[in-house]
């Protein structure tokens, strides 16, 4: 079964797209990591943007990042903020600088 945001394909209208972002929340499972995740794909939904969305809380996965604060962004493998949930406007600007 195929979901908007967990796969690495989706079929859509009969085409077939190559989800290209790879988002990453990094968190310990705290209330802001949560929030995060959620505004995270509320966002992606809005702006009708198809990515990976994964939540990592493997304190040494986490560290591999160099991300010190928590909760923390990953976008395509590259830390793009940590210690705190943006704004949607701040998020939906990130995204779209990544996409």
């Amino acid at each position: 079964m195929c979901c908007l945001f967990f796969c690495e394909q989706r079929i859509v209208s009969n085409f077939l797209i190559e989800i290209k972002m790879d988002i990453k929340i990094l968190g310990m499972g705290c209330s802001s990591c949560n929030n995060l995740h959620k505004q995270v794909i509320n966002t992606l939904a809005e702006m009708d943007i198809v990515a990976n969305v994964t939540k990592e809380e493997n304190l040494q996965e986490i560290m591999k990042y160099g991300a010190m604060r928590m909760p923390a962004l990953v976008i395509n493998e590259k830390l793009i903020f940590s210690g705190k949930v943006p704004t949607v406007a701040e998020l939906k600007e990130i995204i779209q600088k990544n996409v």
